[in-house]
């Protein structure tokens, strides 16, 4: 059986038991999906991203023609290397070629999913694959999160007290992909001195769920459906509920409705931002300045009528406050869209 347990799959990434055989990451925290799909294809493949052996495939490209798959893994590589093939958001659809490979794959496949249940027929046919291994990805807890940190500064040359480190586990959520944003951002800032002090980890942390918030307004403001999908993915993994996401939402777009009234008076958006209190985030500012141009008033009242109407629907009916939050900031986001 190649079903491993959440505590197992650093060990195995680090030294990985397959030749040949498929792969599955998947979970609930895609930050740590897409980072262990990454350093399995560094592991096989070498760090050069360019490398002649390395492919990877788009879950919606295999969508439309399941036989790639195939036809990839048996491609003998030029220089006799092993191949490898990394396939993001692997889907349903990738069953029935895995099940003619699953014997005899001929190449290392690294897949890469969301959150599967037992019973999905990605998961269930990997998993009983002698030559499977299917690695789940769920948030950091304590122990992961410490884990993370002690390696990231180690490696790195830095030191940190013990005060120092528990702020910055208080302030890191448990989302991979920006927790390693955050780690990076302590290493560039420590580079020099090699030390972390509390005051520098409470100036330069921000809350993740903030962040993961600002994330999901950004992405409803400016009409990226995909991105506003996977921003959701993500606060739901940081146990932020319907009700926060809606209210943050509220926010964001009556801001942008009293900073549109400046715009219609005559000021550009990059001005109104310089002379905003308190001012967005700087990593903000580009996207807040195209919601400006994008938006009208009458627009943004419609927008927020929608979202007003999300939040009394999902306390009325509170057991689908997940689903109406979706399909409200999804209906704002298609109106974002089309302007």
């Amino acid at each position: 059986m190649g079903a491993l347990k959440a505590h197992e799959v650093s060990r195995f990434v680090d030294r990985p038991d397959l030749e040949a055989g498929i792969i599955l990451a998947y979970g609930p925290d895609t930050g740590l999906v897409r980072e262990t799909g990454q350093r399995l294809a560094r592991r096989y493949a070498g760090n050069d991203a360019d490398s002649m052996n390395l492919v990877v495939l788009d879950g919606a490209e295999l969508d439309a023609d399941p036989s790639r798959l195939a036809v990839e893994a048996k491609t003998t590589s030029l220089f006799g290397d092993r191949r490898v093939i990394r396939v993001r958001g692997a889907g349903k659809s990738l069953v029935m070629p895995l099940t003619e490979l699953r014997d005899d794959p001929g190449a290392i496949i690294i897949l890469e999913a969301g959150n599967l249940t037992p019973k999905d027929p990605l998961r269930a046919l990997v998993e009983a694959a002698k030559l499977g291994r299917a690695l789940p990805c769920y948030p950091d807890n304590d122990e992961s999160l410490g884990r993370l940190i002690s390696e990231t500064f180690s490696k790195a040359g830095i030191r940190a007290d013990q005060d120092a480190i528990a702020a910055l586990r208080d302030s890191l959520g448990n989302d991979r992909e920006i927790t390693r944003r955050e780690l990076e951002k302590l290493v560039l800032f420590a580079a020099d001195t090699k030390l972390l002090t509390r005051e520098d980890i409470l100036t330069l942390c921000a809350d993740n769920a903030a962040l993961v918030l600002d994330e999901v307004v950004d992405a409803t403001g400016t009409g990226h459906a995909a991105n506003l999908d996977t921003a959701l993915e993500r606060a739901i993994a940081q146990s932020v509920n319907a009700q926060q996401i809606l209210a943050s939402a509220l926010s964001h777009f009556t801001t942008l409705r009293r900073w549109r009234v400046e715009v219609d008076g005559g000021k550009s958006p990059g001005a109104v931002l310089d002379s905003a209190r308190p001012k967005p985030h700087f990593s903000r500012r580009s996207a807040i300045e195209r919601q400006l141009r994008l938006w009208t008033d009458d627009a943004l009242s419609a927008a927020l009528d929608r979202l007003q109407l999300a939040v009394a629907d999902s306390r009325k009916r509170y057991g689908l406050a997940d689903t109406l939050s979706r399909r409200a900031l999804l209906a704002v986001c298609a109106m974002a869209a089309e302007r």
